[in-house]
């Protein structure tokens, strides 16, 4: 079995000084000299919020032509695989928290599930507020040997609300990238049953995400941030629009028409078609 690496051990491994306790830890890079520059991937048992100031250019984090950015936000998240390989000095800084402590504030936020190549490129003003957190938190941290563990994981928490806010205005900034991501969704999903590999099945968020490209939260969001609805909304649309027609245009049996959709039980329809309707799949027909 693959070994997951809490704070201590991470601690260790990376070659950080200045451990405290197994809960919690903050680190400011350009304090680090002798940081390990280099690893395989090794899976996270905590929280890892961090801000990078000087990333290097070159490496694939998810940058767009569109990002006119010199710093970008990330969280990694207990089960993911962290793998790095720092060719400079890294400026920065990252709050590690134990996953007990952290993950029902993170759960809150959709962002927690973003790949590690849809990272958030601030701007200068926002990398301003986002430093000056971090920075706050690590006066607490180091200010005290008896820090408040509630004062630092209170500054984590409003970064990722300020996060939250940010990746909404690079959906914006990205809009010229992203209208492409959201036509292209909609011919993938009025074209959805037209693939005989999609015969018989229930089209998914994922199916789409994986299309453009995308992790499937950070796809949700950019759809709902564009169109208003959240692409599962769009899919039971879809849904709803077919069967209707089918219902309307066909002498097919109510059972047919559900697994043609992706539907395992008939049952299953009638009540999905009901909640999106307010009217059995019968009822509508006989209309």
């Amino acid at each position: 079995m693959k070994k997951k690496y809490n704070i201590k051990d991470f601690l260790e491994y990376t070659n950080i000084s200045g451990f405290k306790n197994s809960y919690i830890h903050l680190v400011e890079y350009e304090n680090q000299t002798d940081m390990r520059r280099k690893s395989v991937p090794i899976e996270l048992d905590f929280y890892l919020l961090a801000i990078k100031l000087n990333f290097d250019k070159d490496k694939n984090f998810g940058q767009t032509i569109f990002d006119q950015a010199d710093a970008f936000v990330y969280l990694d998240q207990p089960g993911d695989f962290l793998q790095w390989d720092i060719a400079h000095e890294i400026l920065g800084y990252q709050i590690l928290i134990d996953a007990g402590l952290f993950r029902k504030i993170a759960k809150e936020y959709s962002f927690t599930y973003y790949s590690n190549h849809e990272a958030l490129f601030i701007t200068k003003e926002e990398e301003k507020t986002i430093t000056d957190l971090f920075r706050k938190a690590l006066k607490e941290f180091d200010g005290n040997e008896n820090f408040s563990q509630e004062i630092v994981i209170s500054y984590a928490s409003l970064i990722l609300s300020y996060i939250q806010k940010f990746y909404s205005r690079q959906f914006d900034t990205r809009q010229e990238l992203y209208n492409t991501t959201v036509a292209d969704f909609y011919k993938n999903l009025e074209t959805y049953y037209n693939d005989e590999q999609n015969a018989l099945k229930m089209p998914s968020v994922s199916y789409f995400s994986d299309k453009a490209n995308l992790s499937a939260n950070y796809f949700g969001d950019l759809i709902k941030h564009y169109t208003g609805r959240s692409p599962q909304e769009h899919i039971h649309q879809l849904l709803i629009q077919i069967a209707k027609n089918k219902l309307r245009t066909s002498s097919v049996s109510i059972s047919e028409i559900a697994f043609s959709l992706g539907f395992e039980y008939p049952s299953y329809f009638a009540t999905f078609f009901k909640k999106e309707t307010g009217i059995s799949p019968t009822v509508f027909r006989n209309q």
